[in-house]
């Protein structure tokens, strides 16, 4: 019996992945795995807003709570006319359903045009690395290579394993946030956003919800990838021009003028050499040429708005988290989705854009051939899983199109045919609200008297003038110049100040595909200062800025900064990113926070930081936010124990509303 449940845990990832395709002919099979409640860490922490006496509306950003027998056609404020988005156990189940297995069809991109497993990482080598796991869980799954590899100056061998930083939960058969899809007799993989926003506990083995998967390697996995040019938009190729080799390779631009494609082979190199300088747990996730790595941010969202590192999500529903959540998908997965805004954003004419990506798709099928007389987007069209949208993904343009807004940094948003305009992304944010991190460890919890001085440190430092409130923010974007940290990512939306347009979107109820007389509605600015828009996405010279940060559940996610540059291991001789996470070792929370407030310790890992030419071309440095609390600016050592002590225990405040346990048959 035994040995019975030992091949079946040995074969069940394999089918699922390779031998499913027997089964093909009748259906077209996917999997994605899903955590049941007894394997959450943080399950009694969840929070469904809903009762029977009370119900929870947003409204474009503002949230309204009214009695349970509230009628919607008596108040016009409840109609999705209005823009109201009724917060219910079905939109819950929805947004965790979503957040798991939903990849809106970015496994097209990953598999047939970018390659992400056809080059010397293949699927039938993840699938045999999540066999030899025999059921047991894993915060990195290694992935043995099947041929040899070089890029920039690090060699691998064939048959070496890979830290490629996916979890898997014990049982599971793929890793967090992977989908396997299998369709037209081939299997591809894509990603949802728990391949980011969810880890495995190193200790006891359960998945913690929310969590950043801090040692996610992307950058190796996509510089791994046949075709990793396609995702040059991310890197520092600041102009295509320079890759051009032969000049009889061209293609008609949309001008009608004659123009080369870049040599695939040179930009390859070039994009392989800059991804794998990206540290682990981090991702560039704007498409400005230029390598500004971000580390992943975590999933404790509730009142920790305006969202992503630099505040540009600030407008729209649940106050900007869904615009913050679309972006992922509707611009980072599925880098064809730029096509109509190649030229405002680069000066890249979108038939050079288009070319440029395909002509060494890793699928034969979606491989574009400049001698075929074809147009580059005339080529793509006969094959767009979802015509009349720019790129693979399943997206709706927004009302103004190509134009793009506060709302749509690209001018698309996420919306599968059969669901309402935005449903899935509102789903998503509702349900990432209601997610706390675990309860700390008892192990680890510190007495009332110290915490009660970190308290005290804690306004004395005055700490407090920013991070106030239930959820330990002002809610401002701050100015890059101001705060101090590496500037770059804070101007990255800087050109789309040459497109942008008003917000405006479709009410709720909008059916996708979106009707041609659908209605549209203007996005209510209301209390938001347009300069706050400004910053967030860098216009008009600002320099743009960083919001402040909520400081929820900082005991998951240590390396700190926007950069992720703020890393100590569990020695306070590990400083620095290329000690730490560069060499497989997790930032230690405790020592990573000390350095934070620590003058002597930052300079260690700021200097650290700047010997790696890895993260200085990446622009991760660990500099700025100089609020000290040492010796130097008058405080003890015992002061500022407490007070790393105190913000590792942090608990988010009651808002006032009347929260209850999250029911265990909705995560079941």
């Amino acid at each position: 019996m035994r040995k019975s449940k030992r091949l079946l845990l040995w074969l069940i990832p394999i089918a699922i992945v390779g031998a499913i395709w027997l089964a093909a002919s009748i259906v077209e099979p996917e999997y994605a795995y899903i955590p049941p409640a007894h394997k959450l860490e943080n399950t009694t922490q969840l929070q469904a807003q809903q009762t029977g006496f009370i119900r929870q509306y947003d409204i474009w950003g503002k949230t309204l709570t009214v009695p349970g027998t509230a009628l919607k056609d008596q108040d016009p404020r409840l109609t999705a006319a209005h823009g109201a988005v009724e917060v219910t156990k079905e939109l819950l189940a929805l947004g965790r359903r979503t957040l798991y297995e939903e990849s809106f069809g970015n496994e097209v991109f990953l598999t047939d045009i970018l390659g992400i497993v056809d080059g010397p990482m293949k699927l039938k080598n993840v699938a045999k690395a999540l066999a030899e796991l025999k059921g047991r869980g894993t915060t990195n799954l290694r992935v043995e290579l099947d041929q040899d590899v070089t890029i920039g100056d690090k060699s691998f061998r064939k048959g070496d394993k890979i830290d490629t930083g996916f979890d898997v939960a014990k049982g599971a058969y793929s890793p967090i946030g992977v989908t396997v899809k299998y369709a037209e007799g081939k299997a591809r993989i894509g990603v949802s956003c728990m391949a980011c926003h969810a880890t495995v506990n190193r200790e006891t083995g359960m998945v913690v919800e929310g969590a950043p998967n801090s040692d996610l390697n992307l950058g190796l996995m996509l510089a791994l990838a046949s075709n990793s040019a396609a995702y040059f938009t991310h890197t520092d190729i600041t102009s295509l021009v320079d890759y051009v080799k032969n000049e009889q390779r061209t293609v008609v631009n949309s001008k009608g003028k004659t123009e080369a494609l870049p040599d695939p082979t040179l930009l390859e190199k070039a994009v392989d050499e800059n991804l794998i300088k990206w540290m682990p747990g981090t991702f560039d996730t704007t498409v400005d040429l230029v390598s500004d790595v971000t580390q992943i941010p975590d999933m404790f969202t509730k009142g920790d708005h305006p969202y992503s590192w630099s505040g540009f999500a600030t407008l729209g529903p649940f106050k900007g988290l869904s615009t913050f959540s679309n972006n992922v998908h509707a611009q980072n997965t599925d880098t064809l989705s730029q096509t109509e805004v190649s030229e405002p954003l680069w000066g890249i004419d979108k038939e050079i854009y288009v070319g440029t990506i395909l002509q060494n798709a890793a699928h034969r099928k979606f491989r574009y051939d400049p001698s075929s007389g074809l147009k580059p987007t005339d080529f793509f069209n006969r094959l767009d899983p979802n015509p009349g949208t720019p790129g693979v993904n399943e997206v709706i343009k927004i009302p103004n199109f190509p134009k793009v807004s506060a709302i749509a940094p690209n001018g698309l948003y996420i919306s599968s045919p059969g669901f309402k305009a935005g449903e899935q992304v509102n789903a998503m944010s509702a349900y990432q609200n209601t997610i706390r991190p675990p309860e700390t460890d008892p192990k680890e919890i510190s007495d009332a008297k110290t915490i009660n001085l970190g308290a005290k440190v804690f306004k004395k430092a005055q700490c407090i003038t920013c991070h106030a409130g239930d959820f330990f923010t002002n809610n401002r974007v701050m100015r890059a110049t101001e705060i101090g940290t590496e500037p770059a990512r804070a101007k990255a939306f800087h050109r789309t100040q040459n497109a942008f347009g008003e917000a405006v979107f479709y009410p709720p109820d909008t059916p996708v595909p979106i009707p041609p007389d659908a209605k549209v509605t203007k996005i209510p600015l209301d209390d938001i200062a347009p300069e706050q828009i400004e910053l967030g996405f860098g216009h008009k010279q600002l320099g743009g800025g960083y919001k402040v940060k909520g400081l929820i559940g900082l005991r998951w996610s240590a390396p700190y900064l926007h950069d992720g540059g703020v890393a100590v291991g569990p020695e306070l001789t590990q400083t620095g990113v290329s000690q730490t996470l560069m060499k497989g070792i997790h930032p230690d929370p405790y020592n990573s926070l000390k350095a934070l407030f620590d003058r002597k310790l930052r300079l260690q890992v700021i200097e650290a930081n700047r010997k790696d030419s890895r993260l200085r071309d990446t622009h991760v440095t660990g500099q700025g936010h100089e609020y000290w609390v040492d010796e130097s600016s008058g405080f003890t050592q015992e002061q500022q124990d407490a007070l790393v002590k105190y913000l590792l225990q942090l608990k988010m405040k009651s808002s006032g509303f009347n929260h209850h346990t999250l029911s265990h048959r909705l995560i079941r």
